[in-house]
């Protein structure tokens, strides 16, 4: 599946979605990570919803996007693009949320990330809030 990650230099997930320009893709299993490439989301318009529709624009085909920060409506549109924004709240390493993801994906994943690695969520039990 591929995830981005908004990045200044690609290392940390140091950026708010909205004020993110460039973009960095990784695919990722649960047995390895490769990275992608690096995608730009600019726009000529001033306009919110022109910026919110280049960044998913730049990012289309991701399952997930991590950021630092996110706004409802830039949230609730990508959600609507089947792109699910994870906010971290506070930077950390690219290679550390890499890791997590994977440990998450070798394990049972929730229903909504089985569902964006293209797994049937009907065949797998899932546990009670564990």
């Amino acid at each position: 599946m591929k995830v981005a990650f908004t990045s200044t230099n690609g290392e940390k997930v140091d950026q708010h979605f909205g004020m993110a320009r460039n973009f960095f893709v990784w695919e990722v299993g649960p047995d390895k990570a490769k990275f992608l490439a690096e995608v730009t989301a600019l726009t000529d318009g001033e306009d919110d919803e022109d910026k919110i529709a280049a960044r998913a624009n730049a990012i289309a085909g991701c399952a997930i996007v991590y950021t630092m920060q996110i706004g409802g409506p830039a949230a609730a549109k990508l959600v609507a693009r089947r792109i699910h924004p994870m906010k971290t709240t506070t930077e950390v390493a690219v290679t550390e949320v890499l890791a997590k993801l994977q440990e998450v994906l070798k394990g049972n994943p929730p229903p909504w990330l089985r569902k964006a690695l293209g797994g049937d969520t009907k065949d797998r039990k899932v546990s009670d809030r564990g």
